[in-house]
Parts: C-alpha cells; structure tokens; sequence
C-alpha cells in the first residue's frame, strides 16, 4: 500500500503555488465603473425624476449633488458617493438608500469594464 502512495506524494510535492507562471494575472488592470445616476436613483428613491447639478471629486470618491426634476419648491435633494474602489453611498433628504459596492451586480443601472492598465484593451471576465 505504501508503493501506490509514493507516485501521489511525489506529484504533490512538485505542484507550488511558485512554480505555476499566469503571466495574465500579473499585469495591471483598471476597473471602471459606469452608473446612470438618474436611474439609479429613481430605482432607490419610488421612481421619481432626478437630475445632477453639482459634482465634487477629490483624491478617493466622486460625490453628485442630485435634485428631483421638474418640482420647483418641494424638490428633494439628493447626495451619491461613488469611490474609486466600487463603494458607493447614497443619502436623500439626509436618509441612507444605499451604502455599499457597486461591484456585486446591485444594481441594473451599473456596468463594471476592466482594461489593461498599459495597452486600454478591453478585459473580458469568465
């Protein structure tokens, strides 16, 4: 019995993680997430009509300030927060409707792309 064990340990021993080369898997890619804002948020908010009309960016997120279409003096304001990471985070009226990734498939209304960092060929996932 100790013979029939011999040939499976000496395979185990020379399969390492080190020795397997995916060259693919090294090189640099950018994620890029795309959302229709105004859906989005229709979707969150009960299907009423938004619109963007400020925007702030800094060194981690983009934030959009959004208000509802077409109402003049009871339009509600919104705020979305979306992160170079995938996070995002969206407060209407000073209410939390959404506080997590974008990347899990949560919503229809956004798209994730990946492209190599050197080349921008599209990434096509399995």
């Amino acid at each position: 019995m100790t013979e029939q064990n011999e040939p499976l340990l000496s395979a185990i021993d020379l399969i390492e993680l080190g020795d397997i080369s995916h060259p693919a898997w090294d090189e640099p890619i950018i994620c890029r997430v795309e959302v229709d804002l105004p859906a989005w948020l229709s979707q969150l908010a009960g299907g009423n009509h938004w619109e963007v009309y400020g925007e702030d960016e800094d060194e981690t997120c983009i934030s959009f300030a959004m208000r509802e279409k077409g109402k003049a003096q009871a339009a509600k304001l919104a705020e979305v927060t979306l992160y170079h990471n995938g996070y995002a985070v969206v407060d209407v009226e000073g209410k939390s409707l959404f506080d997590g990734s974008l990347t899990n498939g949560t919503s229809d209304c956004a798209h994730l792309s990946y492209y190599h960092a050197e080349s921008g060929e599209p990434i096509t996932l399995n």
